[in-house]
């Protein structure tokens, strides 16, 4: 079977305009979480938004020609350093994972406006893809399920690299759905922790390059497991035993060959819902994953949807690159029912293999197990 890695990465956040703003933001324990006045109906919430001049400030930069939506240009700032890197050939795959897309447009232009396909075959368009795209539209699981699915379609032939884009805009459709299940927190959410109040929403885009091409001068991660089970608990409440994140982490165990002992960094999903965030632990703990390292990302980002998984694994390759560990912030006391190693503190660790998860409406859960490759 091939070997796949992601040798390249990029990222727009609110905490950092690029990859590099972003990671030196989190090790400065800064959050792009601030409090909005009044957001469509809303008022008063808290969110992980990117300001518009940022994105015009990145935007500027590229000098591309055309009129494109908000996500849009997020989608083509994350790509681009990916394109620059190496051009598509005939046969490169280009993989959206989003769950909302131009939503934001309907009101505007109508159904078509914002049609997901439609959106992510301008910007194949735009970089000279000659393959179809592809979209993946699987609730909060899309940005690492897009992944497995590059991954696979290499290792089966279809395409001989993937360009995986990962991207969702805070908007009031999105932020009045949230509030809806009366989920969302009245201050920056607290994964995992005994204070907790709910979900706090972001956004953000993300993007990987997928290839089976590596030098030896190069550190590069490879895709050694990964395993998608949805266990159709609920429409929107997770499983009480963590079934399905436990059996995709256990699938990912098994063709990775290896165990759970050899895993350096668990990155959770880690929403700060009481039933998000007590499913993992239970799934964790099954998983004998209780005494490994993990973090939440949300309370820098807070829950950028789509681009969630995505966005994270960036950060989860650049703690590997730098073997330094990132403190889950907003956790002090533990507020679930199983141990976990939560981690409180900057720290150095050799980190060689980490574990990224993502679960979803709908029961989807997706593991993705990496290795660092020197």
């Amino acid at each position: 079977m091939k070997k796949v890695y992601i040798t390249s990465t990029s990222c727009l956040s609110s905490v950092g305009a690029d990859k590099q703003l972003t990671w030196q933001g989190l090790q400065e324990g800064q959050s792009g979480i601030k409090k909005i006045e009044k957001f469509g109906f809303l008022e008063d919430i808290y969110a992980g938004q990117i300001a518009d001049e940022v994105i015009d400030t990145q935007w500027n930069k590229l000098n591309i020609k055309g009129i494109y939506t908000r996500l849009e240009k997020m989608l083509i700032i994350a790509l681009k350093p990916m394109i620059d890197l190496k051009k598509p050939t005939d046969t490169s795959q280009l993989i959206l994972a989003t769950t909302k897309g131009n939503i934001n447009n309907l009101a505007n232009t109508g159904v078509k406006g914002a049609d997901i396909n439609d959106m992510i075959q301008r910007i194949a368009d735009l970089f000279g893809f000659k393959t179809t795209p592809i979209v993946v539209c699987n609730a909060c699981v899309s940005g690492i399920l897009a992944v497995s699915i590059g991954k696979r379609m290499i290792q089966m032939g279809v395409c001989e690299d993937a360009y995986i884009v990962a991207g969702d805009e805070l908007t009031p459709f999105v932020a009045s759905g949230f509030n809806s299940f009366q989920a969302m927190s009245d201050e920056p959410c607290k994964p995992f922790d005994a204070n907790r109040k709910g979900v706090t929403l972001g956004e953000g885009s993300a993007a990987v390059y997928l290839s089976t091409e590596c030098t030896a001068r190069e550190t590069v991660f490879e895709v050694i497991g990964e395993a998608s089970i949805a266990d159709a608990n609920h429409i929107s409440g997770p499983s009480r035993t963590g079934e399905g994140l436990y059996l995709s982490i256990q699938g990912a165990l098994r063709e990775a060959g290896i165990t759970a002992e050899q895993v350096d960094l668990v990155s959770a999903h880690g929403t700060a819902t009481n039933y998000n965030d007590e499913m993992e632990s239970i799934a964790f703990d099954r998983s004998e994953l209780s005494s490994t390292p993990t973090h939440s990302l949300k309370g820098y980002f807070g829950h950028t949807l789509g681009a969630a998984g995505l966005l994270e694994l960036v950060i989860v390759i650049e703690s590997m690159l730098h073997n330094q560990l990132v403190v889950s912030k907003g956790y002090e006391i533990s507020g679930v029912s199983r141990a976990l190693n939560m981690i409180t503190a900057n720290s150095k660790l050799s980190l060689n293999t980490a574990l990224k998860t993502g679960s979803g409406f709908g029961g989807s859960n997706t593991a993705l197990l990496i290795a660092k490759r020197n």
